[in-house]
């Protein structure tokens, strides 16, 4: 009789240690809730900081520290057009995530 191999799904758990570590730093860049907002805002394309100041209720410093954070994380990309800076979400799969986890929380209404 020949023995048959059956597999096993894959554990969450058997990911190497960096899988969890990397996974983490995203969070934490993801943590803060101005952060959210321009990833949302950035969904539909490049856009410059007047265009999304004009989208979100902040102001220019606090809006250009948060896009730092996501430049320095790797989650956005800038280039410059004459005096003004456009700026792109460069991995679509932090878009999907963001809208995965509000929309769940929205749904449920909290966490």
């Amino acid at each position: 009789m020949t023995k048959v191999s059956v597999k096993h799904p894959r554990s969450e758990l058997d990911r190497p240690d960096a899988v969890f570590d990397m996974a983490s730093e995203l969070f934490s860049v993801l943590s803060a809730p101005m952060r959210l907002k321009i990833i949302s805002c950035l969904r539909d394309g490049e856009q410059n900081v007047s265009y999304m100041l004009s989208k979100i209720d902040t102001t220019q410093p606090n809006m250009s520290q948060h896009l730092n954070t996501l430049y320095k994380a790797g989650v956005l990309g800038k280039r410059r057009e004459g005096v003004q800076i456009l700026y792109r979400i460069i991995d679509d799969r932090v878009a999907a995530l963001c809208r995965a986890v509000c929309t769940q929380v929205e749904t449920k209404g909290k966490l």
